[in-house]
This record gives C-alpha cells, sequence and structure tokens, in this order.
C-alpha cells in the first residue's frame, strides 16, 4: 500500500539521483563542460584565491652573476556568496490516496511532478547561466488590453511566476503567473493587471532580484566589482568585448581567439551563441562552400565544429550575441550537491498549512567563479545574415540572402 512514508522513500532513493544527475549533466550543454567543487566553500560562501600573471623569480645571467630575485605567483581573493537553488513539487492529499493501492498509479504520479520539477530547474539554471546575477530576465515597456510588450521574451516561458520591479528597484506586481508568451511579436500575457504609465519595468523570478548564480552576464557587464574586487584596480578582470554591427565571418571569430591566445594565454573549447548567429553562421559556410561539420556533446547534445570547438546555439543568449569560452576557468562551487529540506523528524514531506496537500523542496547551495575573465570573449552586434559573395546581379552588385533575422527561441 502507499503511502507518505513510501513516497518519501521514492523520492530519496529513486528519483533524487536521477534528478541531480539530470539537473548536472543534462540541464545545458554550457553546463556539462563546467567542472563542479565543494572546494574554497566557507560557511555561507565562495572565498578562494585566483592566481594572475606569473612567476617573476626568472631571468638570465652571467657565469657569476647573481642570480635573479626570486617573486612568487601573483594572487586575489575572490569572495562571493553561495546562491541558494530551490525546486519545489506539491502532491495533494486526494491524489495519494486514489494511488494508494496502485503501484503503477503512484509511481505515474510522482514521475510526472519530477519532470516537471526538472522541466522547470533546466530552464531555469540555463537562463542563469548566461544571466548577470539580479536574476533580470527583461523589460515590460507598455501594455494595451492586457498584452505586455517586452524588450526580448527568451527568459520567459508559461508557468513562470514573475515579480515586475520599477527603475527606482519598488516592487510594482508580485508572483505574476504568464498564462502565455508570443516569440514572434515579444508580447506576454499574465493572470494579473498591469498598468505601465510611463518608463519600463524589469521582470524578475518571484522573491529572486539580486540572489541568482553569477552567470556570464555578469563577467561581461560594465559593473565595477566582480566577486567583491575593483576591476579597475585589475585590470585582467575585464574580458574581451567586440560590438561593432558586422557579419559574421571565421576572421571574425578567429580575431577574438587569437587575442586570447595571445593576450591572455586562454584557449577557447567553447563557443555560444544565439539561434540566430547560428543561421547566419551556417550560412556563411554555405555562401563559402565549406563542409558544416556537427559534433555530439556529453548530455545528448550537438554542435557546429568550428575549427574542432563547439559552437552551441542557446536560447538565452541574446540574438546578436556570441560567447567565446574557455571553461576550464569556470567552476560551480557547491556546498552539496542537489537534497531535499528535511525536517527534524527527517521527513521531506510536509503539509501544506491548512491545505489537503504536501510539498517537497529540492534545493543547492552553489555559485559560479571564472578564475580568469580575461581569458573570456564576447562578441556582439552580429548581423542575422550574411553576403553571399558567388551571388551578384548584371551590375556585379553581391546580394544578399533572405534569410530573416528572428531568433527561434520557442520553448
Amino acid at each position: 500500500m502507499v503511502t507518505l512514508t513510501s513516497a518519501e522513500n521514492a523520492l530519496k532513493t529513486v528519483y533524487l539521483g536521477v534528478v541531480a544527475n539530470q539537473l548536472n549533466v543534462a540541464a545545458n550543454p554550457l553546463l556539462t563542460k563546467i567542472k563542479r567543487t565543494n572546494k574554497d566553500v566557507w560557511g555561507k560562501e565562495v572565498i578562494k584565491l585566483a592566481p594572475y600573471g606569473i612567476n617573476g623569480g626568472i631571468g638570465a645571467g652571467g657565469e657569476n652573476t647573481q642570480l635573479p630575485n626570486a617573486s612568487g605567483n601573483n594572487y586575489v581573493q575572490f569572495k562571493t556568496d553561495l546562491k541558494n537553488l530551490y525546486g519545489k513539487i506539491e502532491i495533494t492529499d486526494k491524489a495519494i490516496r486514489a494511488s494508494a493501492n496502485n503501484v503503477g498509479a503512484f509511481v505515474n504520479l510522482l514521475s510526472d511532478e519530477m519532470e516537471s520539477l526538472v522541466k522547470a530547474s533546466t530552464f531555469n539554471l540555463g537562463r542563469m547561466l548566461y544571466g548577470d546575477g539580479t536574476g533580470a530576465l527583461g523589460k515590460a515597456i507598455s501594455v494595451s488590453d492586457g498584452v505586455i510588450t517586452c524588450d526580448k521574451v527568451n527568459n520567459l516561458i508559461e508557468g513562470m511566476l514573475i515579480d515586475f520591479v520599477d527603475s527606482r528597484s519598488l516592487p510594482v506586481l508580485s508572483r505574476a503567473k504568464i498564462l502565455y508568451v508570443d516569440r514572434i511579436n515579444k508580447t506576454i500575457k499574465i493572470d494579473k493587471s498591469l498598468t505601465i504609465t510611463s518608463g519600463s519595468y524589469t521582470m524578475y523570478v518571484q522573491n529572486s532580484k539580486d540572489l541568482e548564480i553569477t552567470g556570464l552576464g555578469a563577467i561581461f557587464s560594465d559593473s565595477t566589482t566582480l566577486y567583491g574586487l575593483t576591476r579597475a584596480d585589475y585590470q585582467w578582470m575585464n574580458p574581451y568585448m567586440s560590438s561593432s554591427e558586422t557579419e559574421i565571418s571565421d576572421n571574425l571569430i578567429q580575431t577574438a581567439i587569437d587575442f586570447l591566445e595571445e593576450n591572455a594565454d586562454s584557449k577557447i573549447n567553447f563557443i555560444a551563441c544565439s539561434s540566430a548567429v547560428r543561421r547566419a553562421y551556417q550560412q556563411y559556410l554555405t555562401a563559402y562552400r565549406s563542409n558544416i561539420d556537427i559534433m555530439n556533446l556529453e548530455g545528448g547534445f550537438k554542435a557546429i565544429s568550428y575549427n574542432g570547438i563547439p559552437l552551441v546555439a542557446d536560447r538565452f543568449v541574446d540574438a546578436d550575441t556570441m560567447y567565446l569560452l574557455n571553461t576550464d576557468d569556470f567552476v560551480i562551487h557547491e556546498l552539496c550537491d542537489w537534497k531535499w529540506i528535511e525536517g527534524e523528524d527527517g521527513k521531506i514531506l510536509r503539509q501544506n498549512a491548512n491545505l489537503p496537500s504536501y510539498y517537497a523542496t529540492l534545493v543547492k547551495y552553489a555559485e559560479l567563479v571564472c578564475d580568469k575573465p580575461n581569458g573570456q570573449a564576447k562578441i556582439s552586434g552580429i548581423k542575422s545574415t550574411v553576403t553571399n559573395p558567388f551571388l551578384s546581379n548584371s551590375t556585379g552588385d553581391s546580394s544578399s540572402s533572405t534569410t530573416t533575422g528572428e531568433d527561434d527561441t520557442g520553448a
């Protein structure tokens, strides 16, 4: 007979390992390339020494001249808070009792809940990897007949609960549920009424403002600090960034790679871009009669190969952007792997107050740290079409492809 105890045992022993593996390996192609460790975790913080430059105790000399002076490695101390990542499932008492004498129905019940949890967690983990730590999803610009126009919607999905905050960081509307996302017209509908009289409102996942992991957006932002250090004091903390409007090309990519190799001794091993940029690059390869090589990545992902480097399209990358990364410089510092929150009695299923339902919460305390920010690159302003050099009209002018620049960021 199925009971709360058997449900808890299943969540602890059967589902936890599977869910943790899916979130650690199969959630996002970038995540599969990043190391995980519990080192440098001190209480609620990540405190680590990051080396930069080289050991200065080298030099040449004569047969009887003084030896070079010793000069040790250069280090700075990174300090950042562990972020609290949560996932919550809920099961009604009625559903448990209805499947009490049917193990198959109970398994289906739990499996459906866990699949939904994995889907939601996968979406948010992928989004946070490319976020700036503030949790900002985009801006709500205007409202007409209940339809909200946004600057972008690639971070939004149906069912998400979001908060709206004004330019003074004051809450305007909390825990509004997204009912529909129009990814072509960049509009959404929510289950609450919203009015925008002037300016715009920034959208965040419920209660998550300034509490998410420090993703790529923070490394490439114009913020004056990173990991507790002032960037102006350490120029090597500033990554390579190019923002001139341009077409995609091998030369554009290689220029960034060469700069990082020559100036930061960084070996790029992962490229991420939007689907619009990937289409433009595929169009570029086709225009120049180049083969498009496909690579299989860990976690079941596929990528285009750029000189043996995987080039992956990710919905959370802005439409005109490409990241070139040395993932060996990234580490996820975690207090522990994914765990169920347990009460003092060891129970993970607890009753909702005054409701005939039970909930369980999955948690992970972790933070993403890049040891070498200047070893990474971001190219923005990339056009979504390229000129085909082999197509020309009677006057010899080249013509452009008619491929649209829309980014296919559907769920």
